[in-house]
C-alpha cells in the first residue's frame, strides 16, 4: 500500500522544487518556471488535505519552520527576477501603471480626499 507522504516531506520537497524555481529565475527559463510552478501548486494541494503528521504532533517544528522560511526566501528571489520581465512585457504590450501601483495611487487619492 503507497503510504501517504508526511507534512514536512511535502514541505521539503517544496523547499527543492522552490530553489529549482530560483535556478530557472536566474537563468531566464521561464517555461521551466512554468512546470515547477504548477508542481509546486499540486503540491501546496496535496498539502492542504495532508493532516498535520498524520495525527501525530510533528516532532521537528524547527526544521518545518526553517523549510518554511526557505521557501519564502525562494520565493522572493524568483520575483526579483521575474517582476523586472513582467514590467518590460506590461510595457511592451502597452500597459498602463501596474495593478500595485494603481492601489496605491486609488489609496492616496482617497487619503487626501478625506484629509480635506
Amino acid at each position: 500500500m503507497h503510504r501517504m507522504p508526511s507534512q514536512i516531506e511535502l514541505y521539503e520537497e517544496l523547499s527543492l522544487l522552490s530553489a529549482r524555481m530560483v535556478e530557472a529565475a536566474r537563468a531566464s527559463d521561464w517555461e521551466s518556471l512554468i512546470v515547477l510552478e504548477q508542481a509546486i501548486a499540486a503540491l501546496r494541494t496535496t498539502l492542504t488535505t495532508t493532516p498535520d503528521e498524520n495525527g501525530v504532533p510533528i516532532s521537528d517544528p524547527v526544521r518545518k519552520h526553517s523549510l518554511i522560511q526557505r521557501i519564502l526566501d525562494d520565493d522572493a528571489e524568483v520575483r526579483r527576477h521575474t517582476e523586472p520581465w513582467v514590467e518590460r512585457l506590461r510595457l511592451l504590450l502597452g500597459g498602463g501603471q501596474p495593478p500595485w501601483e494603481q492601489r496605491r495611487a486609488a489609496g492616496e487619492s482617497s487619503e487626501t480626499a478625506a484629509g480635506n
